[in-house]
């Protein structure tokens, strides 16, 4: 019963959450069982442009360290504020999800080109954290219990959870950043006067994340109305037989 709840609560997941959530177990799975090595997944930017290592510019994002205390904090995380987001601003808009995480990830990469940074994944998580706080400002919040505020505070509490067990703030605050850029570009300056959208999600994302609508304007031939259809016709005979 466990194993059939559980496998149900995971393919209720929505796409996006449940294809980055996996990524980043399977990842420290494969770390853990020594089928791979931090060293092989970090960010370098010398092995990634001059020996190739392309998928650095992923992995980095993927793993959280090994099993502990602290990568089951940014699972759940990472976990519930990427589904409340998918389920929530970005309901319906799937592909304009997967460009927030090109965009976040694109910015970090930049950032950790000049900066002594391996692993980005916590940050990514932060960043969807600081864009759900600043959608929803009036929830109340309640950290294990001690604090309570206002959901715009959550990411510098966690920031805060951060500095107390001696970590350093440089990637929250590159979380923070990230996310309030986005959430200015897309939220704010477009409602400013003179502003407008300036985050336009590719055409080709929209074709393979999204349902196209139906043109309201369509009309189908004759033989494609469904009045038509033989199915139809065979129900008319049977209710109207010879």
């Amino acid at each position: 019963m466990a194993y059939q709840g559980f496998a149900q609560e995971y393919l209720g997941m929505p796409a996006v959450t449940r294809a980055y959530t996996t990524a980043c177990v399977l990842t420290t799975a494969a770390v853990q069982l020594e089928f791979i090595t931090p060293f092989q997944l970090y960010f370098n930017p010398d092995l990634i442009f001059r020996k190739f290592q392309i998928w650095r510019l992923i992995t980095n994002f993927l793993f959280f360290g090994p099993l502990g205390f602290s990568f089951f904090f940014n699972m759940i995380f990472l976990y519930r504020y990427c589904r409340m987001l998918e389920e929530g601003s970005f309901r319906g808009r799937t592909a304009d999800f997967v460009f927030m995480f090109l965009f976040g990830g694109f910015l970090m990469t930049l950032f950790g080109l000049f900066a002594s940074l391996f692993f980005l994944g916590q940050a990514f998580t932060i960043m969807l954290v600081y864009v759900w706080s600043r959608r929803n400002p009036y929830i109340r919040m309640n950290f294990f219990g001690l604090l309570n505020f206002q959901a715009p505070f959550l990411p510098w509490v966690l920031m805060g959870f951060s500095l107390l067990l001696g970590n350093s703030i440089i990637i929250d605050l590159l979380g923070i950043a990230v996310g309030h850029i986005y959430y200015f570009l897309e939220d704010v300056f477009p409602n400013q006067p003179g502003g407008k959208k300036l985050l336009l999600t590719p055409s080709f994302l929209k074709m393979v994340f999204d349902t196209p609508e139906e043109d309201p304007n369509y009309n189908p031939l004759p033989e494609d109305r469904p009045e038509n259809q033989p199915r139809d016709q065979d129900q008319n005979q049977q209710q109207h037989p010879q």
